[in-house]
């Protein structure tokens, strides 16, 4: 954006409070805080919602919350009794804290903006993929997008249609408890084919890693791994770095640690993607015109 990044202090008191002063001044200003609620998550979004306070009290004009990866997105529904859905406190935390808006990446699932009462522009991850995977020189006859549950196959599709309209495959799993998969079987022909599993994020890579088993059982050629958030938790990197996938394709919406890479990890900047959509949101103009209409910022 060719802006200077604001000054701030955030320390830790002894008891592990955290604070937060702002080291210049925002009265009247549209203050922007980029802060991704990854792991450690319960740090990251006390951080956030102490950060908006700070900037409300200094007087800030407008305070926008550019959060690339919404922590506790997937508690957005009730599955079982006597659950909560943590997605819409969140989003009353951010509100309650004083934003005036919110910019996400790559919810989890739609209906999560409708959480917030607050605007939500909701920036999808896929064109800086779609554009990465543009340049590779695969065949568009050989392309076959997989989705790696029924869940992610509107995801998937759209995806496809914008990858030279792609055929699309789906692996059907059945889940049998918290950060556990079990594939069942394949939806499509993927049989000589480079397959290009699409998801949007990868925690454990226990649904895609068994699903691209079931792809290279099933014929597949080469077997690509697409997503946007890369929460890598453990035993993550063993599996993705177990020979399974020609190449892991993320963004870095969430921060990889170093140890933390592997020879068919590729990491795509999200920065000119935020950065042009902050610009949009500060112009207040509308993100629908080209070479930027793939975006879906309204």
């Amino acid at each position: 954006m060719g802006l200077e990044l604001g000054k701030i202090m955030i320390k830790r008191f002894a008891d592990g409070e955290i604070y937060v002063q702002l080291q210049e001044s925002v009265r009247g200003c549209d203050v922007y805080l980029v802060q991704p609620t990854c792991p450690p998550a319960n740090e990251n979004l006390m951080e956030l919602l102490i950060m908006i306070d700070a900037c409300r009290r200094a007087s800030a004009k407008n305070i926008t919350a550019v959060v690339p990866y919404f922590g506790y997105a997937r508690a957005d529904r009730k599955t079982q009794g006597r659950e909560s859905i943590a997605a819409k406190l969140v989003a009353n935390l951010i509100t309650e804290a004083g934003a005036d808006r919110v910019l996400a990446c790559d919810l989890h699932s739609g209906q999560s903006m409708g959480y917030f009462d607050i605007p939500v522009d909701h920036v999808p991850g896929q064109p800086v993929i779609l554009d990465y995977l543009a340049s590779k020189t695969i065949c568009s006859d050989d392309l076959v997008v997989v989705s790696p549950d029924v869940g992610g196959v509107a995801r998937a599709r759209a995806f496809a249609k914008k990858l030279s309209d792609a055929p699309l495959a789906i692996v059907d799993k059945r889940r049998h408890g918290h950060n556990v998969a079990e594939v069942m079987n394949l939806i499509g022909d993927v049989r000589g084919k480079v397959a290009v599993m699409v998801d949007d994020m990868i925690d454990t890579a226990g649904t895609i890693a068994k699903g691209a088993v079931l792809l290279h059982q099933e014929g597949a050629r080469e077997v690509y791994a697409c997503t946007t958030h890369a929460v890598f938790s453990p035993p993550a990197i063993e599996r993705l770095s177990s020979g399974l996938f020609q190449e892991v394709i993320i963004t870095n919406t969430i921060p990889v640690a170093e140890q933390n890479y592997f020879p068919q990890l590729t990491i795509l900047s999200v920065a000119n993607l935020l950065g042009e959509t902050i610009w949009r949101v500060h112009d207040d103009c509308a993100g629908g015109f080209e070479p930027y209409s793939s975006l879906g910022i309204d």
